[in-house]
């Protein structure tokens, strides 16, 4: 999985949280047990995954499980809150800034797409896990889309965009663009996140038409 997950069991492991043994390797124990359940959760879902399943391909004991979480539903919360607070801090960046040429503003776009789809494809167990097994999946995708809105009302005011437009249906419909072309494109390797990220400029900034 991507540093993400890497980042994360640093930053907890050097805090000794909970009396956990600090340093080098239980930093990478409690990687690998993070890398590991994502997998199997991705693959089998939350009720099938069994933790006795990651520590066995962890190489751990089911202690050592218990030294860094306290059990499967804490190390499932713990990837989704993972992927929810990174793609929040990637929708947020997104965010046009004001003074940008009419001209160059459809690249700006798809480099903030890119940037998105680029994070669901180096994590996509994080992704399916957020996205769609997580029981407030449709929470954080609400969460994202007025994020999206949010991003779209100020980005219309600065002069990108039309003003006749209600940019709240437009926010739903980028979400589930962005969500089913990650399942149908992106995860399963038929486009690259820059070519979903031109796909969409193409269509939503000119359209179906001939020009």
């Amino acid at each position: 999985m991507s540093n993400i997950i890497n980042i994360l069991a640093g930053v907890v492991t050097k805090m000794g949280k909970r009396g956990r043994k600090k340093g080098a390797n239980g930093e990478q124990s409690r990687k690998q047990l993070l890398d590991i359940a994502a997998e199997e959760f991705a693959h089998n879902g939350y009720y099938e995954t069994k933790i006795s399943t990651i520590v066995k391909r962890a190489e751990l004991t089911q202690p050592t499980f218990y030294l860094y979480f306290k059990g499967k539903e804490e190390i499932f919360q713990e990837l989704v809150n993972l992927f929810r607070a990174e793609l929040s801090n990637l929708i947020k960046q997104s965010r046009l800034e004001p003074g940008i040429s009419l001209t160059s503003f459809p690249d700006n776009i798809k480099g903030k797409l890119t940037a998105i789809f680029q994070f669901f494809k180096g994590n996509p167990n994080l992704t399916q896990i957020g996205l769609f097994f997580a029981l407030e999946a449709e929470k954080i995708k609400q969460q994202l889309s007025d994020q999206i809105e949010m991003n779209l009302i100020a980005e219309q005011q600065d002069g990108y965009f039309r003003t006749d437009i209600d940019m709240g249906i437009v926010a739903d419909s980028i979400m589930g663009i962005i969500e089913r072309l990650t399942v149908t494109k992106l995860l399963s390797g038929l486009k690259t996140p820059e070519m979903l990220a031109n796909e969409i400029v193409n269509l939503l900034v000119y359209g179906l038409h001939y020009q």
